[in-house]
């Protein structure tokens, strides 16, 4: 029974008693809050620095895709969110180095007021040995008021001519997630 009090003050409702008193959500969100979930991708691979990677993004649309809601909408590299919420953003990013090419770094740059970006999130590492296959990650927690104003975009640094950086139109290689967990 607490639970369910519980679930229904945070905005969800319907619940089914499970073992040993607890429950179970068996329905949605409710309080007007809409759920949002999209992957976009590089369809191409490209060399050296991209501050920001303005071309070449896709909406993931293979093998079954699923997205939620209003999609993010994209223009030159630059993302802007479909409604106000607290987004979890994560970049990957898929390279190769011919050689040992030494710092790599990718960010997530925000901006609050539509023009200053900033990295609000960043992932620094290197490559070791040449031809080695490396996978980077970072994320952020956006708290989007604006949607004119709050906006992210992603950015390849620190790499040589000889890192290729990976994409591809029908599998996710270097791509970025969009999860909304809730209303601002």
């Amino acid at each position: 029974m607490a639970l369910t009090k519980l679930n229904v003050a945070r905005g969800l409702t319907g619940s089914t008693p499970v073992a040993n008193g607890g429950t179970a959500l068996t329905s949605g969100f409710v309080n007007g809050y809409t759920g949002h979930m999209s992957q976009w991708r590089i369809t191409s691979d490209f060399s050296n620095v991209a501050n920001p990677i303005t071309s070449n993004w896709e909406v993931a649309d293979t093998d079954g895709y699923g997205g939620l809601g209003t999609a993010m909408s994209q223009s030159s590299g630059v993302f802007t969110f479909p409604s106000t919420g607290i987004y979890f953003i994560q970049f990957i990013m898929s390279c190769t180095a011919d050689n040992i090419d030494g710092l790599l770094q990718i960010q997530i740059e925000t901006t609050t007021n539509g023009s200053d970006y900033g990295g609000a999130s960043e992932q620094m590492c290197g490559v070791s040995r040449a031809s080695d296959a490396n996978t980077f990650v970072t994320s952020f927690v956006f708290d989007v008021t604006n949607t004119t104003t709050h906006k992210c975009r992603f950015v390849v640094a620190g790499v040589s001519s000889d890192t290729t950086t990976h994409g591809h139109s029908s599998q996710n290689e270097t791509h970025a997630t969009f999860i909304k967990l809730g209303d601002t």
